[in-house]
């Protein structure tokens, strides 16, 4: 799978180092994998391989550094876990606490390999984690450098949340061990934040929000026909009564995994109700993402649901895609939802929609208000109600379908059952490079500095 974390960290390093910053993006467990220029370091440290048998057999734990190379060799690793999906929760909660324990666990040879390494060859002027889980090490680079040292938090708490309840505890407990020896925190929301801050007991004044940022140039829109739009007309001029001939079908698009707590299945329900509200035949769903094994029987249920109801003409999945074909599909939506069941802590794939000229329905929780605040380019349902949903999809689309919605210079009001959101367009509500230059990853990487910076 395209990793989003991996993709934002390999954005922001290339973004660093063009602004004239030294910056080594140093991959741990597993190669990255990017869905553009990979700037990190062609070396693994805490290899997934030599990490895995550390946890599981002692004798793994004496091997000499020569073996434990070859088996961090970016490579092999990649070979290796090429079709890793489901891991037990037992085995995941069990590493999570060793790797927490830094020098104390069973991957003491990894953290020391590492921290050699910082001491040795890299002299840093600070040290970024991309997120705690990996933080076991902080103490013993602590006492060799003198150096601030910064976590992201993006994501922790949906790992802590997969394990089981004794292993989840324990991890927290190491983990706020931890807190009192690192500088700063950056996240990407407030509500994470907040959220991180009370499970962690880490001190407000240590908190910093740098909001979210990505390479935006690529997915700005075209003029020119694309494979995947070819066709496609340049306002929305179809028409939800049914009077009239329209001249393309809706596009609704998903680009996330294929997941429970993506949401998918909330948006092929509402999709399914969409279609009995307002006629099969002017819909499409369109979807992309990665689908893991863990997780066919989840969407094989989906698409049954989509066959009983008739619309199997009506919907297209094209699976795991490369940045241009990512960039195609969603310059030719007209829609954008991933109603997560989960608070994303990030939202990227909402970025990337916009930027690509699609508005969004997303859900009020997690990321995605405070995102909304800055894009004012869609529209928010309540979170995880199934029923609001269907409404407000069905709201958003009579909405877009009025001529007023894509010229109107002011936001637009609308009620459906208890809920009153407001509609922006974001391509006449604000200048187009305002909007880009805001959530651009050049001006994300200043505000990092900044945050990083004021502690050298």
């Amino acid at each position: 799978m395209y990793c989003g974390s991996c993709m934002l960290d390999n954005a922001l390093a290339k973004s660093l180092i063009r602004q004239g910053h030294d910056c080594l993006l140093v991959p741990l467990y597993t190669p990255i994998r990017t869905d553009e220029e990979d700037v990190s370091l062609q070396r693994v440290f805490f290899g997934g391989v030599n990490v895995f048998l550390q946890q599981k057999f002692r004798w793994a734990r004496h091997l000499p550094r020569w073996i434990d190379s070859v088996l961090n060799q970016p490579w092999l690793i990649r070979k290796l876990t090429a079709n890793t999906g489901k891991t037990s929760p037992e085995l995941l909660g069990a590493l999570a606490i060793s790797m927490l324990r830094g020098t104390d666990g069973y991957q003491r040879k990894e953290v020391l390999r590492l921290c050699d390494w910082i001491e040795r060859d890299f002299k840093s002027d600070a040290i970024v984690l991309t997120n705690l889980l990996i933080g076991g090490c902080i103490p013993e680079i602590r006492r060799r450098l003198k150096v601030p040292i910064f976590v992201v938090l993006q994501g922790d708490d949906i790992f802590l949340d997969s394990l089981l309840d004794r292993d989840r505890s324990q991890s927290i407990e190491a983990m706020k061990k931890l807190v009192p020896q690192i500088d700063g925190f950056i996240v990407h929301s407030h509500d994470y934040g907040r959220r991180m801050a009370s499970l962690l007991d880490i001190p407000v004044d240590r908190c910093h929000v740098v909001p979210l940022g990505i390479d935006s140039k690529e997915f700005q829109p075209s003029n020119e026909p694309s494979e995947l739009s070819e066709g496609k007309p340049s306002e929305l001029s179809w028409n939800v009564s049914g009077s009239g001939e329209a001249k393309s079908r809706f596009r609704i698009g998903y680009f996330a995994r294929m997941a429970p707590e993506k949401g998918l299945h909330m948006l092929v329900d509402g999709f399914i109700e969409l279609t009995r509200r307002l006629g099969k035949d002017r819909f499409e769903l369109q979807l992309a993402g990665w689908l893991g094994p863990q997780h066919e029987a989840y969407w094989r249920e989906q698409q049954k649901k989509l066959c009983e109801a008739d619309l199997d003409a009506n919907w297209s999945y094209v699976g795991s895609i490369d940045r241009q074909r990512k960039v195609m599909f969603l310059r030719n939506l007209d829609l954008f939802s991933v109603p997560t069941t989960y608070q994303d802590p990030k939202g990227l794939f909402l970025l990337e929609a916009v930027a690509a000229g699609v508005p969004y329905l997303e859900p009020n929780h997690g990321a995605f208000p405070e995102l909304h605040a800055r894009l004012q380019s869609g529209w928010l349902f309540e979170a995880k109600n199934q029923s609001d949903f269907n409404d407000q999809l069905v709201a958003t689309i009579e909405l877009l379908a009025r001529p007023s919605a894509t010229n109107h210079a002011n936001s637009i009001e609308f009620e459906t059952g208890s809920v009153k959101l407001t509609s922006y367009e974001h391509r006449n509500q604000r200048p187009v490079d305002t909007l880009f230059d805001e959530i651009s990853i050049d001006r994300m990487a200043q505000r990092f500095i900044d945050v990083v910076g004021r502690h050298h």
